[in-house]
Parts: C-alpha cells; structure tokens; sequence
C-alpha cells in the first residue's frame, strides 16, 4: 500500500557563453526535523515547507505514510512535489512522520497524528498560519490516516495536564487518494481488510492490550476484541455533522484498495451533512501515472474550503 508514483525530477544544465545556467529555485524553503512529540523514548518529527512568496496564511499536513509505514526517507521521495504544489499556491506544509509499523499498530499510531496538529496549532504565529485553516492530505494508507483526522479531530480540554492537549487537534478540510474506509467491510459487506492485505502490511493490524502481569503489551486475539478495534480505526465509523469537508481520488481499477472503500465514505459523509466529493479516475489502480497532477485537484479543494473568511 505505500507505493505510488515517484516523480523524478531532472535539471538539465544548459550552457552558454561556457557558463551553467543556475538550476531553478524550489518554491519553499524548507525546515527538517522539528520535533513535535516523544514516544517511548523516540523523537516524532515533521519538516516544514514555507512559501517563499505570498504566503496564504492557510497550512497542509502531509501525512507521510504507506502502508502505515512512515520514515523521513519517503519525504524526499514522495512528497517534495506535493510540497512544490502546495507552497507554490501559498499554503505552508507540514511533512508528518508517525510512529511506523512494524513497531506500532494503527491505534497506536493515531494519537500521533492529534499530537502533530495540536503542536502546529499551537505554534501558528510562529510559522505565520491561521489556526483555523489547516489542511490535511495522504495517500492508501496516509489518506485514511488524513480522514481519520477529519472525522475524529477533538477540542482541547482546558483541564490536561500536558499544555499541547489543550489546543485542539481538529482540522478544517481533507483530501486524499484511495483510502481504506472501513475495515469491516472492505469491498463487500462482512469483508474484513486483513484477507485483502499483503503479509507485509499485516503488522499494522497487529493491535496490543497492557498486561498487568508482565506490564508490557499481549496480542489481541479475542475475534470480538479485534473486530471492535478495526471498527475503532475505521473512518466510516466516526461520521458526523462537525466531520471535515472531504475530498477523495481513486482509481476504478485498485485491486488493492477496493473503489467501494471511497463511495460508502462519501455517502456516509454526505448523508451527515458534509461536503464531499468523489473523483474517480477511469482504468486507475492503487497510484497513476501522472498523480502529481491531481495535487492541484486537491489545492482546488483547500482552497475552496480554508480561504480567510
């Protein structure tokens, strides 16, 4: 689930009068490496993408993740077209590592994702965006991860202990490519995704319960224990009326990714009173050539729905 298209960007030198035209300048000047959150020990991290020209005020999470893998190493490259994409339109970008499998399952890796935005959140002024207009997007398994987000963004509780968890973790718009929606019926009612996921992706699904008597973790093995936590990590599960307005691109032809995964979301969606769209790209897989394209579909999105008010 982590692989889709890898542009490949080539600088030809062109010379004249003996003298190497200079390469063109990216749009974003680029920060790498801001820690937004510990988990056990290790350092969580995202790198920021700031427009060197007209900046918007408005921001977009880039949810590094395929396959529920994540690591800096895909930032280079898989998202540094996405990020030309975005600053060029004036959005600030925020490139997220989470907690990767194999070490985390998905409900392990989630709080990830509300800790980022509540650490940007927190920290607007500094990187010149307006709380209130922040963006999030992915693909496979990082596209669930941003409708996650959407469905299941939380208010701060002024009460925490822990300064970030007082800020809010919601975000204002999605858009994504070809997410799983719904682990419990994945293609066809009573499907569980487990029977439709490479070996290599299982790991993710590999959910832990504390032990008291060792005080670590053990593994999940209840079939309703499980069944309830691949309901928990379903967006399909978390629609409401405050859900973020949502935009979804996926191929018909993705064996990997059943076309139903983004239908039966953007019904739920739309039936809740959230504006959602579908876009469906003719003879597509999991991942098309000429992806990078539709970047601009989803910056038409962010920015139709973050624009200053």
């Amino acid at each position: 689930m982590r692989s889709f298209p890898v542009r490949l960007i080539v600088v030809s030198l062109v010379i004249l009068a003996g003298l190497a035209a200079p390469a063109q300048e990216a749009p974003f000047k680029r920060q790498e490496d801001v820690i937004y959150g510990r988990k056990f020990g290790s350092a969580l991290t995202f790198d920021v993408f700031t427009p060197r020209a007209k900046p918007n005020g408005a921001a977009v999470v880039m949810v590094v993740s395929g396959g529920w893998f994540s690591g800096h190493e895909a930032i280079k490259s898989n998202f540094l077209p996405w990020a030309d994409v975005f600053t060029r339109r004036g959005y600030t970008a925020f490139a997220v590592v989470h907690g990767s499998q194999p070490k985390y399952a998905i409900d392990e890796i989630l709080p990830d994702l509300h800790r980022a935005i509540r650490f940007i959140r927190s920290r607007a002024g500094e990187y010149g965006i307006d709380p209130e207009r922040l963006g999030i997007t992915g693909a496979s398994a990082g596209g669930h991860l941003s409708l996650m987000q959407g469905v299941t963004g939380k208010d701060g509780d002024p009460q925490a202990k822990d300064p970030l968890d007082r800020v809010s973790s919601r975000v204002q718009a999605v858009g994504c490519y070809f997410p799983p929606t719904d682990f419990l019926n994945y293609g066809e009612p009573g499907k569980l995704i487990l029977g439709a996921m490479p070996e290599r992706i299982k790991p993710a699904f590999d959910f832990r319960e504390p032990d008291a008597k060792t005080g670590g973790f053990r593994r999940v093995t209840d079939p309703e224990k499980f069944k309830a936590l691949l309901r928990q990590t379903s967006p399909i599960t978390h629609v409401s009326a405050q859900a973020a307005p949502s935009l979804i691109l996926h191929g018909d032809k993705d064996v990997l990714v059943p076309l139903q995964q983004a239908e039966v979301m953007v019904a739920r969606l739309k039936e809740a009173g959230v504006p959602a769209e579908l876009i469906i790209k003719p003879g597509a897989g999991h991942g098309w050539k000429g992806m990078e394209q539709d970047h601009e579909k989803i910056a038409d999105w962010f920015d139709r729905h973050l624009a200053k008010k």
